[in-house]
């Protein structure tokens, strides 16, 4: 079976549920908050965990009251990562909306870091697929995560986000000479090529990377680039609850599929429905026995 290297953050998501986010100087009384685990290395590596996909997750857990609820949280979740740290962990709070857009409030702790001793261990030669996102990039050991990247042999698949214009751009540049598959939404992959038109926008991120672009269109569904031909896959119709984690899920799911397929087209659906199942939810994420479901109806 293929094998998959994770890095990136497992956070602490305080969920603050309000009607919209205020203004300036206004008050607003919430819903009420709750915690759950995030962070969009976690929520990749949860989906290969859950349809049993083998992986390696290199996530740091730090410290004080948001490091021990990630701690306990991955042990009952059955999720393993041997990063320990003394540092504090942050958290993220999650501001969602009545409409089920969310915006992000994250405090970085030590989820973020990222040392040069933790792949001493690792045959980094064994991995067929390697995850790692923009916001780990940006952040202080970016410049570490592109060094471990450059030293594996499998397709990195790596995932902007939505603060790529704070990932310095030698750094950008690095990623893309590994020829890494891109993972995007519609707007940053807008933003990232400078195009207007999706379809151009996608040309010119394969110009780039030499590689397979995947963006998501929110409930259009999705579509991927190969270089030769567009492929585009509808999304169910749902009652949105929020959208955290779904594009991370959507991206696990490419990820997964990928271990097991060659069919993009069936994989690109399968991400969909997965994406679509999440934003269903309130958090990230979703049951293991529907992320199994879904699994084995594209792929037996």
């Amino acid at each position: 079976m293929k094998s998959c290297l994770v890095i990136g953050s497992t956070v602490c998501d305080v969920i603050i549920n309000l009607p919209s986010i205020p203004q300036s100087t206004q008050d607003t009384n919430i819903y009420g908050q709750t915690l759950q685990l995030g962070g969009c290395a976690y929520n990749v590596v949860s989906i290969l965990h859950q349809v049993g996909i083998s992986y390696t997750f290199l996530s740091p857990v730090g410290t004080g009251v948001y490091g021990e609820y990630v701690a306990k949280e991955l042990e009952k979740a059955g999720i393993v990562t041997n990063i320990h740290s003394p540092q504090e962990n942050g958290c993220c709070y999650c501001l969602v909306e009545d409409s089920g857009e969310r915006t992000f409030l994250s405090h970085h702790g030590a989820e973020y870091t990222f040392k040069k001793e933790w792949i001493q261990s690792l045959d980094l030669n064994v991995y067929d697929y390697i995850y790692a996102c923009g916001i780990e990039i940006e952040d202080q050991d970016g410049e570490n995560i592109v060094a471990c990247l450059s030293q594996c042999k499998g397709q990195i698949i790596f995932a902007p986000g939505p603060r790529h214009m704070h990932i310095p751009p030698s750094l950008l540049e690095k990623i893309y000479a590994i020829h890494p598959i891109l993972h995007v939404n519609e707007t940053e992959a807008h933003a990232l090529s400078n195009e207007t038109d999706i379809k151009h926008a996608l040309t010119t991120l394969y110009q780039k990377t030499n590689n397979m672009i995947v963006v998501t269109l929110g409930e259009k569904g999705s579509m991927i680039f190969n270089g030769k031909q567009y492929k585009q896959a509808a999304s169910k119709k749902v009652t949105v609850v929020d959208t955290i984690g779904a594009g991370d899920s959507h991206a696990g799911a490419i990820m997964a599929g990928l271990c097991v397929s060659e069919d993009l087209q069936t994989i690109l659906e399968f991400a969909n429905d997965i994406a679509t199942t999440v934003v269903t939810k309130k958090g990230a994420g979703i049951p293991t026995p529907e992320a199994l479901n879904i699994y084995h109806e594209y792929f037996g």
